[in-house]
């Protein structure tokens, strides 16, 4: 069992504790910015109910799986995969499992503290006005102007990425617990505000709707107009497959933040009962996050399907234009920072726990070190929107952004994420996994154990395919 094991580091002082960090390195960018431009891409309400059915059957059984491999090993993720190998009697090439995770998250690290300072940035730019009163014209012209200036990158670059190794530096309970308990209930406080917000606005009636009606229509035909001006529609899986990547991208998965959380995780706290608080939480902010936006957008007469630009070009016209809209807009980019810390703060945590534990370094240096990396690294992406983002410097049509975000995103998750269902399914023993689960041979067992053996692989197989564009 876990208790055999202790990690150096500590642990969280309760399952409510641990379930707050985890619910901290799910919820980031994906659920405030990827989620409510994806929905509204895709057709509304239908296609939040496919994507809690891709929650169901593909995000909670890998979750509960990381965690598991987690608490059984007590380490950051390197060494627990080389723990539970020896365990099993593995082949030791499943201890690059551990290797990968840290990579990951490591590469996520260094690009995602770019995008997480355009929001820090945003939140002193809406905070003195700039956007008040401000078309659509000029709105993007600050964006563009923004991104063209690389000094302006690298003082937001460099400070959330100090804030991040801060945090870290102080260890689990002094650090990592404390941002948590923090962070997260001011984040939900902060989406209930800007929820009631949203309310008074007058459009709040047309958000839910586009929210929660299904429309499967919209969903599964694409329809536009052919050369005679009449409706030709077609059939499209293609908001299925989003709705099946993006259930497995916003749960933090295959980047071994979970596993190193889940090694502080109390021996005796249920982790399918922590699991399904886990996936509630980071679903209810996902949709909070619409709750707040979209009768934000109708109120202004904007479109739900901005894509990508909708936080950074669309939303800020809107907060330009309305009524207290300039307190409202700062707390939103306060928002929006709380949620990339919580997450970044996971993301660096399993480097900075290898170190510790194989170099014998104190976690402050180690901190350091990992962040100092990574923000050299980053660097790589603050250019790619300036400097590097030039054809004579791309590969393959793609900036170093571009690449470092495929390559994470497409293939390292998918494949951290299928690895991790395929050794917990089947090369750990049942006794293993039923031991460390603590359900028994329940039908809650038997039912997570097929999913996460059969289900969750091949649908992750799909995400990945998908992503490659093969499918």
């Amino acid at each position: 069992m876990s208790e055999q094991r202790s990690s150096i580091h500590g642990q969280w002082s309760s399952r409510f504790v641990f379930i707050l960090a985890a619910v901290g390195s799910a919820v980031g960018l994906g659920n405030i910015w990827k989620f409510p431009y994806i929905t509204g891409e895709n057709g509304g309400g239908a296609f939040v109910i496919i994507y809690l059915c891709c929650i169901a059957a593909i995000g909670a059984p890998i979750m509960i799986a990381e965690i598991l491999l987690g608490r059984r090993g007590r380490q950051s993720p390197i060494n627990t995969m080389r723990a539970l190998v020896k365990d099993e009697g593995a082949h030791p090439a499943w201890s690059l499992l551990g290797w990968g995770g840290v990579i990951t998250g490591f590469l996520i690290l260094s690009y995602y503290s770019v995008i997480a300072g355009w929001a820090l940035a945003y939140v002193f730019q809406t905070a003195v006005g700039s956007f008040t009163g401000a078309n659509a014209q000029q709105v993007v012209g600050l964006f563009q102007g923004f991104l063209a200036s690389p000094g302006t990158l690298l003082v937001w670059h460099t400070l959330f990425m100090v804030m991040t190794m801060v945090v870290v530096a102080r260890g689990v309970r002094g650090g990592l617990e404390k941002a948590v308990t923090l962070l997260m209930p001011a984040l939900f406080l902060l989406l209930l505000i800007l929820v009631a917000y949203s309310m008074s606005l007058g459009a709040f009636g047309k958000g839910l709707d586009f929210l929660f009606s299904p429309d499967f229509g919209k969903v599964f035909f694409h329809c536009e107009l052919d050369a005679a001006g009449a409706e030709v529609c077609r059939f499209s899986g293609e908001p299925i497959l989003v709705a099946l990547g993006h259930a497995f991208f916003t749960l933090s998965l295959g980047m071994g933040a979970i596993m190193v959380y889940g090694s502080y995780m109390p021996g005796n706290a249920s982790i399918a009962r922590a699991t399904l608080v886990i996936v509630i939480a980071d679903t209810a902010v996902a949709l909070l996050a619409g709750m707040a936006i979209f009768p934000i957008v109708f109120a202004n007469g904007l479109q739900p399907a901005a894509g990508p630009g909708l936080i950074f070009q669309t939303l800020p016209i809107a907060f330009g234009a309305m009524p207290f809209g300039q307190l409202f807009g700062t707390l939103f980019f306060v928002l929006l920072v709380f949620a990339a810390w919580s997450s970044a703060i996971s993301i660096i945590e399993p480097a900075v726990a290898w170190l510790v534990e194989n170099h014998g370094m104190k976690r402050v240096p180690a901190a350091a070190f990992v962040g100092a990396l990574a923000w050299f690294l980053g660097l790589g992406t603050l250019l790619s929107f300036n400097l590097l983002s030039g054809e004579e410097f791309q590969l393959f049509g793609k900036t170093i952004f571009d690449l470092v975000d495929y390559l994470t995103a497409n293939i390292l998750l998918p494949l951290g994420g299928f690895f991790i269902a395929l050794f917990a399914g089947w090369i750990m023993s049942r006794a293993s996994t039923r031991d460390e689960l603590q359900m028994g041979e329940s039908i809650a067992y038997r039912g997570w154990r097929f999913l996460v053996r059969y289900v969750s692989p091949a649908l992750v197989v799909v995400v990945f395919l998908h992503a490659i564009g093969v499918i």
